[in-house]
């Protein structure tokens, strides 16, 4: 348990902080694996979807939620995969 005034405040904010990083990240994870199943669906909506889904992870990322490296891994195999599907059309 902190002691003082000061490291009570400071377990208030980190607790405070630790939530809205889990909401986050798990609206991060729906939203990629809701662009993962409409790509390999070959879905109207994917493109839309993947769109979006990038525009989370950077959001994330500049947030500080997720590292640069990893948004720019998932974003580059979210493609990758989407890039994919279209040339089999």
């Amino acid at each position: 348990m902190p002691q003082t005034r000061q490291a009570k405040k400071a377990l208030r904010k980190s607790e405070k902080r630790a939530k809205l990083n889990k909401v986050v990240k798990e609206e991060l994870k729906t939203i990629l694996k809701k662009s993962r199943k409409a790509v390999e669906a070959k879905d109207a909506k994917a493109e839309e979807m993947v769109k979006l889904s990038i525009k989370k992870i950077d959001k994330a990322a500049q947030k500080g939620i997720i590292k640069k490296n990893t948004a720019a891994r998932k974003k580059s195999r979210l493609m990758k995969k989407m890039n994919k599907t279209k040339s089999a059309q």
